[in-house]
């Protein structure tokens, strides 16, 4: 195993050679990726399946057609977003063209995170790779059959001095983060992230942060709550709830409370039948260290509906939890397990108000038929994306950057946004040989009445 330090040089001079700049290699290693994902398919699942206990479904719709899609669509636009784009000139430029150059910044370090430990490797891996990057990939040591499955298969697929995985733990990420790369790519915790952040610091190194935070979910007295109650059902409780855009609490009208926490109860038992079996088709909890987590979380308020655990199996069936105020543990991180809390308003104001008393969200989910309460809760709070009467999909859309704000993340990815993720877009005048304008000078007649003349 060759040393980060070894990786990192045998990368850097292979990115000077210049080689991984041509649209038409950029292309070759999509195509190759993809093939790579569809070959492998049978041992992707089945990693999710030992590390996250997903079922084929899940992994496949949230891990493996998420990237072929993303791949298909970048491969399909490179070529446009890789052209010089014209920009126009102002006057005082006269006889001169501008133009922006979309160049890649270099060798590139992506550290994934363990709850979609395929998918979110490699989506950042195709916006390194579009804009003409080397990458040394982390995965998370977390979901450990899936990280030697990352490793085995791209080493099958790229020489390590183009894309190289490096597995481990903390130790192993400082020892990345120590090293001066062009551009850090990273998935996961608030606290994890300012660590990354300090780090790039010292090189002066470009993030891009992809965090969490505590996503809130709107239900209007006017939405219609069987939609919402199962869109709600179904994004929460997608990969038990450890998904950094779940609906992390619910915020619903007083009025329409009791009758959508019912529907909620229904789709619930439509959906997993036995959430604890293993053939349910729902996910298990990574770990127990985060097991134990959430059993702490569930203490808080009054558990009102499911909650049934399997701790030889890391199993927690979906939870609802009522009567919860902000001061409890549960209101106080971010929850990423299958547990609910469910607050209530009488005025869309005091939500709001509320909602913009704590950090900045990952995501926001709100559903109300009516355009002015849309408007307005997209108007009154900044969050990183969401959805207006759904939930997780945006996510889903490679026209929608997807990322964080504040807290929650900076910068975003997807489609040209992944490209232009990796990209350093660097501005060029290109000006005109055939004259030039005397009056720029301080030695021109009346230089500075005909500046005047143009800056009026």
């Amino acid at each position: 195993m060759l040393s980060v330090s070894t990786l990192h040089g045998r990368q850097r001079l292979f990115f000077e050679t210049g080689a991984t700049k041509p649209l038409q290699y950029r292309l070759d290693q999509l195509s190759k990726l993809k093939d790579m994902i569809k070959r492998s398919e049978d041992s992707i699942i089945e990693a999710l399946r030992q590390d996250l206990g997903k079922s084929d479904f899940e992994a496949y719709a949230t891990e493996i057609g998420i990237l072929l899609e993303e791949i298909n669509h970048v491969s399909k636009n490179l070529r446009r977003w890789s052209k010089p784009q014209r920009v126009r000139t102002p006057i005082t430029h006269f006889g001169s063209k501008s133009r922006i150059y979309a160049e890649p910044y270099g060798v590139t370090l992506i550290i994934a995170p363990w709850n979609y430990p395929f998918q979110l490797a490699l989506a950042p891996l195709i916006g390194a790779i579009s804009a003409g990057n080397c990458a040394i990939l982390k995965p998370s040591e977390l979901a450990p059959h899936t990280s030697a499955l990352l490793a085995r298969l791209l080493s099958a697929t790229f020489d390590d001095h183009y894309i190289a995985v490096v597995e481990g733990g903390v130790e192993t990420s400082n020892e990345l983060l120590a090293v001066d790369f062009d551009k850090i790519f990273f998935t996961g915790s608030v606290n994890v992230g300012r660590m990354v952040m300090e780090a790039a610091a010292k090189h002066l190194t470009p993030v891009t942060l992809e965090l969490g935070g505590k996503s809130p979910c709107i239900v209007h007295e006017d939405a219609n709550l069987k939609h919402a109650a199962k869109r709600i059902v179904w994004g929460k409780f997608l990969n038990a709830g450890q998904t950094c855009i779940a609906p992390d609490y619910l915020y619903v009208h007083e009025s329409v409370k009791e009758q959508l926490v019912e529907q909620m109860k229904v789709f619930v038992a439509d959906f997993f039948k036995d959430p604890l079996a293993a053939d349910s088709g729902y996910a298990k909890i990574i770990n127990e260290k985060h097991f134990n987590r959430l059993l702490g979380l569930m203490k808080s308020g009054h558990l009102i509906y499911g909650g049934q655990t399997d701790e030889s199996a890391h199993r927690i069936a979906p939870a609802f939890l009522d009567a919860v105020n902000w001061d409890e543990p549960v209101m106080q991180e971010e929850i990423f397990g299958p547990i609910l809390p469910i607050l209530s308003y009488g005025d869309l104001g005091e939500a709001i108000r509320e909602i913009n008393a704590r950090p900045k969200p990952l995501a926001l989910y709100v559903f109300s038929e009516s355009k002015n309460v849309q408007r307005r809760v997209i108007d009154s709070v900044s969050f990183g994306g969401g959805c207006i009467n759904d939930t997780i999909m945006h996510i889903a859309s490679p026209y929608l950057p997807f990322g964080g704000v504040g807290e929650s993340g900076m910068g975003g990815y997807h489609g040209k946004g992944s490209f232009d993720a990796f990209s350093h877009r660097k501005s060029v005048l290109k000006q005109t040989s055939r004259f030039d304008l005397p009056f720029r000078y301080p030695n021109a007649k009346n230089a500075l009445k005909r500046l005047r003349s143009v800056y009026k």
